[in-house]
């Protein structure tokens, strides 16, 4: 079975237009833990738009499950995974500024710098993720600089999905995953998957999470938060 890790930024977000804090990021945790999610991600940003620093100091207080933090590797992230020292970190090159993470790593430009980083963390005990396109050359660079998995960003794969012209993309993901699991990476996957193009998207050999957040919190407004938590639960079960 694959891994659902959740993430709750879009939870945090609802959570930040008032301030009584309603809906509670530690309860929609908790709901998610008792409908059988394997894991809880959050991508704390500098102007703590949605999720907070707070937010992730007491998921790591309350979580049985595993944890996943994604971020760009600045100073201020760099403190809190230190501090928190969370099952997984997934290294994600957003500029400050980010609407939402919109692509992959550049290794060759950027993996002299983050190669001591990645060593750092691993020395914590913590799994280190970089979240990369589907360029072959970017896998074997991340294997190079250290890393124990890639997150395959998968919007281009969802765009295609809803356009009706999915399978010259969806190759691309079978030639990345199949090349990241020959030498040695494991393989997650996320963004803008959901109940449509999971299933096929899952069933790439071997994938071993999926972080939903923006699509499942959506479906949880129609079908509730524990319900859309087990829909997902039921694709990535027959994978």
């Amino acid at each position: 079975m694959i891994n659902l890790s959740v993430n709750l930024n879009k939870v945090a977000l609802l959570r930040n237009s008032r301030n009584f804090g309603i809906p509670s990021v530690i309860k929609a945790a908790s709901t998610c833990i008792q409908a059988g999610a394997h894991g809880i991600t959050v991508h704390p940003r500098p102007d703590e738009r949605h999720i907070k620093s707070k937010d992730v100091y007491e998921l790591a207080e309350m979580l049985t499950v595993e944890f996943n933090i994604e971020g760009n590797p600045s100073s201020q992230f760099l403190n809190i995974i230190r501090e928190v020292k969370p099952t997984q970190c997934t290294l994600v090159p957003d500029a400050p500024d980010a609407f939402t993470s919109d692509h992959g790593w550049d290794l060759a430009t950027n993996g002299f710098w983050l190669k001591p980083i990645i060593q750092e963390l691993k020395e914590l005990g913590i799994r280190v993720s970089l979240f990369l396109d589907t360029d072959l050359t970017q896998i074997e660079l991340a294997k190079e600089i250290g890393a124990d998995r890639i997150e395959l960003y998968t919007e281009p794969y969802a765009t295609a999905f809803r356009k009706d012209d999915v399978e010259s993309v969806f190759q691309k993901y079978q030639q990345a995953a199949k090349k990241a699991q020959e030498i040695g990476l494991g393989v997650n996957a996320g963004h803008d998957l959901n109940l449509q193009n999971l299933e096929k998207f899952c069933s790439i050999p071997n994938i071993l999470e999926v972080s939903i957040g923006h699509a499942l919190v959506a479906d949880a407004l129609d079908i509730g938060l524990f319900n859309a938590v087990k829909e997902y639960l039921k694709i990535l079960s027959t994978n």
